[in-house]
């Protein structure tokens, strides 16, 4: 089993994909509560170069909700992670966490099913850029 869903987009910039993620997130009730610029903190940490990459931390109110009240250290595995990665400079990736994959060590079945919810509305986050 994958642990993610992805696509690869073209003839956007990498700022153009980040924009088209964020409001195909928006569009599905998600908000993006953290953006995490790996190349930016890679270079000021380590001095290293390192591809465009940009981590969205993602939340759903009405399902992190669902999911706290249903397993209250679940919150260890929120925001729902999507990544933005430049491949080059015209090929972007674009990566979302498979929540039914991360959370199959929590044996909680109303837990599961909040996953599945989430699960199909990143799908369709993913297949609709």
């Amino acid at each position: 089993m994958s642990y993610y869903f992805s696509k690869t987009l073209s003839g956007l910039s990498f700022d153009e994909a980040i924009q088209k993620v964020t409001e195909a997130l928006k569009g599905e009730g998600f908000g993006v509560l953290t953006e995490i610029d790996v190349q930016a903190t890679l270079k000021k940490k380590l001095n290293v170069d390192f591809r465009k990459y940009r981590i969205l931390g993602a939340c759903n109110p009405p399902f992190a909700y669902q999911a706290l009240q249903a397993e209250d250290k679940i919150g260890t595995m929120l925001p729902c992670n999507v990544i933005v990665q430049e491949q080059t400079p015209d090929r972007i990736e674009v990566a979302a966490i498979d929540p039914i994959a991360s959370m199959m060590a929590v044996e909680n079945t109303h837990l599961g099913e909040v996953a599945r919810a989430v699960q199909q509305k990143l799908k369709k986050v993913i297949d609709q850029l």
